[in-house]
């Protein structure tokens, strides 16, 4: 069952913004990855951590890296979508209970640290870690030199233990990024949904808009997001809307508006039962499921009445939604 997340609480995460700043604490049990999306397969390792940390009296800590490595090593690569922006990660990382999250600069000079400088000056000299988990294809360090069989070798010189999480023990959760990127490119935000365990979001400011939806009674408040964003499919979603405080429920569209022949995709919500002026403030969505996909429409009037039908429907899957999970 899908992780309930709510919207006025998450527990609190102590947000350190470079491996410098960190505290060291006693017993950190440590993690690092750049947990794009934090789905099911990366709790298996944080949830490991929290374990550990439980069992020795220690703190959780997690490394992420901002900017996405790839976004550094491959700068011409602009395809780079992620699944959760930087303020995204720190909510799930609080959600999920975690201690102390770093999210560290990622640079050219600090991609080209050695394996062995890495762990001695990173992780024993800043960290003063005690306990390492790693996923089960974990590497490190320059050209990704670092192997589980360095870290064996290096952590009773150091004095550290480490632990690796086994491949079945990922691999069982049957998840992966890739598969939840093609399913929300696919417009699937169900299985997506599934995959991550909890309802994919999308963070940003509202801007100004054309106020095209307002003629026609169903007003949108206009998302703008980062770049890096992967936002899915076009069409319509069921949606909850977390803004000032609250959640409400509300209908999502991603497209062109090709019935006005528009060029630009937009990001827009008609939250429902909501009439506050939330223009340059900042909302998040979250995504329950697609009631269909983008549609020319021959006029004006045709798209209302479809807007009126999609509203409905949307009104429905939310109703199903809360059904279940009560």
């Amino acid at each position: 069952m899908l992780l309930l997340w709510l919207a006025s609480y998450f527990p609190t995460v102590k947000i350190w913004h470079s491996i410098d700043s960190f505290i060291p604490v006693t017993n950190a049990v440590v993690t690092l990855g750049t947990f794009d999306g934090l789905h099911l397969g990366h709790r298996v390792i944080t949830s490991k951590v929290k374990k550990i940390a439980q069992q020795c009296g220690g703190s959780s800590v997690v490394i992420t890296f901002s900017p996405h490595p790839r976004m550094v090593l491959h700068p011409d690569d602009h395809n780079v979508k992620l699944l959760t922006t930087d303020a995204e990660k720190q909510k799930l990382m609080a959600a999920e209970q975690i201690d102390h999250l770093i999210v560290h600069p990622f640079t050219t000079s600090f991609s080209r640290l050695s394996s062995v400088d890495f762990v001695r000056t990173i992780l024993v000299g800043k960290l003063k870690l005690r306990h390492l988990v790693i996923g089960y294809d974990h590497h490190f360090g320059r050209n990704r030199e670092g192997s589980m069989a360095d870290l064996l070798e290096l952590a009773p010189i150091y004095g550290f233990d480490v632990e690796q999480i086994p491949e079945q023990d990922v691999n069982n959760i049957a998840v992966s990024s890739t598969k939840i990127r093609k399913s929300l490119m696919e417009g699937d935000i169900t299985h997506a949904n599934e995959l991550l365990g909890y309802h994919y979001m999308i963070s940003g400011v509202v801007v100004e808009g054309d106020k095209l939806g307002r003629t026609m009674g169903f007003p949108t408040a206009n998302i703008q997001t980062t770049t890096t964003k992967l936002v899915p499919a076009d069409g319509v979603y069921a949606v909850h809307v977390e803004v000032e405080g609250k959640s409400l429920a509300g209908m999502l569209y991603i497209g062109n508006r090709p019935t006005v022949h528009g060029r630009k995709r937009n990001i827009e919500v008609n939250i429902f039962d909501f009439d506050a002026d939330v223009y340059q403030k900042e909302i998040t969505l979250k995504l329950i499921t697609r009631i269909r996909g983008d549609i020319s429409f021959a006029n004006m009037g045709e798209l209302e009445a479809q807007l009126k039908k999609d509203k409905t429907a949307v009104l429905i899957e939310l109703n199903n939604y809360e059904n279940y999970i009560q």
